[in-house]
């Protein structure tokens, strides 16, 4: 009973936030949280079991369960009663901006701001998180500046330039088949209501911020620029978004060729990256008892996602990762489960926004379970390939690129045709290259002469994998657009997905 309150309780109150992220339902909550009290309040009769398929065993533990009337009305109660808490805490984040900033709209300002996050530097231009204080009331705008000057987290700037409010992206004449992009929403589950748009720009102070964040955002530059040193571009560009998810740099060429071939994800900072890592730690010390191996791995993601300056993205991926490392070490897949579904719930729970507006939060849900659930079904189509590591890659590629498919084509309606080979030549090189960057790296601090060898390595390696990337990006009709994909038939699709994998649990 306890698992299907826990499942009626972190269900009901994503509904519940899913709900309000589309639907206007204040006047309607205290109906919902009646309703929650009234049927927790009756006492139904003890009858049969609503769906009787035997006692569940260990092996059965995603059949479906025996459910009596008494606690269907339980758990409808607490569905109930989640739903509608989801949906207050929905409201509560979604509150108007302070009223002294909505008059400042579309108007000219001049105002000093402290940059809160790490300047996101791109191809032709920059964006700073600033936050701003006005009558003792404070917000976050972003910022759109050049690359004239050299920003840091923590600096004092004095802007002066039109607040605007952002606008949503919509689709160009030319590209009917694009999809419109909901930018004031993706930017509101930051805090983010304003921005200004290449204003006049001068540091005013430095070291405002946060001293820790300060300390690891500094360390992931050197990182980064150790990295620039001892690999030339464009495989050193490679190299730090495998790392460390660093994709700002590259020119839209180069990023289009990423797109039209799926291997973008191998430059974003996912559950997969951090996943390597620590399966490779683990591997390193696997002469020790499971428990250690385990342990030292899951220190490794740790690690791993505070050099990268801990950010919303780097916790999540750090997160899926850890879930899917248990997983696999323990082959207790029903734990995960619930432990997947938790992770969900406590994100939604610190920012609602990123159910629905937040794509890698969406994209790195479905994959890890992909990876947990499906990967392990699909090893049997793959035995023809003699070495297991390389069997097990095949098939995590191909259940995560199909399990997500259905999304992406719905939310970017990216369809490439040579997605599975692409990454089936690249995958297996990848942790090779992220441990030989690691090394060369930290090896850069000490001594040039002794990151060489690293570098060279990764640098063959960088270079082969640009190079199976261009190949088949060249391929004519390699990849294209699909003009549009319901949504319904997205729910179908996981719903048939989920039906056939219960009942064959069952």
């Amino acid at each position: 009973m306890r698992d299907k309150i826990f499942y009626s309780v972190c269900f009901g109150f994503l509904l519940g936030t899913l709900m309000r992220s589309f639907v206007f339902m204040e006047p309607y909550i205290f109906f919902v949280l009646a309703c929650g009290l009234a049927l927790l309040g009756v006492r139904g009769p003890p009858t049969p079991s609503l769906h009787a398929r035997g006692p569940l065993t260990p092996a059965t533990s995603f059949a479906l369960p025996r459910l009596s009337a008494r606690e269907f009305q339980a758990c409808l109660s607490v569905i109930f009663l989640c739903f509608g808490l989801g949906v207050l805490r929905f409201q509560f984040a979604d509150k108007m901006f302070p009223a002294v900033f909505e008059t400042m709209a579309e108007t000219k300002i001049e105002i000093t701001g402290t940059i809160i996050d790490e300047p996101d530097v791109r191809e032709n231009n920059q964006k700073l998180t600033v936050e701003i204080s006005k009558e003792n009331q404070k917000t976050r705008i972003l910022v759109n500046t050049g690359l004239e000057k050299y920003f840091h987290y923590g600096d004092e700037i004095f802007l002066a330039g039109k607040f605007e409010k952002p606008k949503n992206f919509l689709p160009k004449e030319d590209e009917p088949e694009a999809r419109e992009f909901d930018y004031v929403s993706y930017l509101r589950k930051d805090g983010i209501g304003y921005m200004m748009n290449y204003p006049k720009i001068e540091i005013t102070g430095k070291g405002k911020g946060n001293p820790i964040r300060g300390f690891l955002f500094s360390t992931k530059e050197k990182f980064v620029h150790n990295i620039a040193v001892t690999v030339r571009s464009p495989e050193s560009l490679l190299l730090g978004g495998l790392i460390l998810g660093e994709r700002s740099s590259f020119d839209k060429e180069m990023r289009q060729k990423f797109i039209d071939t799926g291997t973008i994800h191998i430059v974003a900072l996912s559950g997969y990256n951090v996943t390597i890592i620590s399966e490779w730690i683990i591997k390193i010390f696997s002469f020790l008892p499971q428990a250690f191996a385990l342990s030292f791995g899951i220190l490794g993601i740790i690690l791993f996602v505070t050099m990268t300056g801990g950010h919303a993205t780097a916790v999540r991926a750090g997160i899926m990762a850890v879930l899917a490392l248990i997983a696999r070490a323990t082959g207790r897949n029903y734990d995960v489960a619930r432990g997947i579904v938790l992770a969900a719930v406590v994100m939604v729970l610190i920012s609602p926004h990123v159910l629905v507006y937040d794509v890698s939060f969406q994209l790195s849900f479905i994959a890890t379970i992909a990876v947990i659930f499906v990967s392990p079904k699909m090893e049997k189509y793959f035995l023809w390939i003699p070495a297991k590591w390389l069997r097990d890659i095949t098939a995590t590629t191909f259940s995560a690129y199909i399990f997500v498919l259905p999304f992406v084509l719905y939310k970017m309606g990216n369809l490439s045709l040579v997605a599975l080979p692409a990454n089936v030549l690249v995958l297996p090189t990848i942790p090779f290259t992220m441990v030989l960057g690691f090394m060369t790296g930290f090896a850069e601090i000490f001594s040039p002469i002794l990151s060489a060898p690293f570098a060279y390595v990764a640098y063959l390696l960088l270079h082969y994998q640009l190079g199976v990337i261009d190949f088949f990006a060249k391929i004519p009709f390699s990849a294209f657009m699909v003009p549009s994909f319901s949504f319904v038939f997205v729910f179908l699709t996981y719903a048939i997905f989920a039906y056939l994998y219960f009942r064959k649990r069952s």
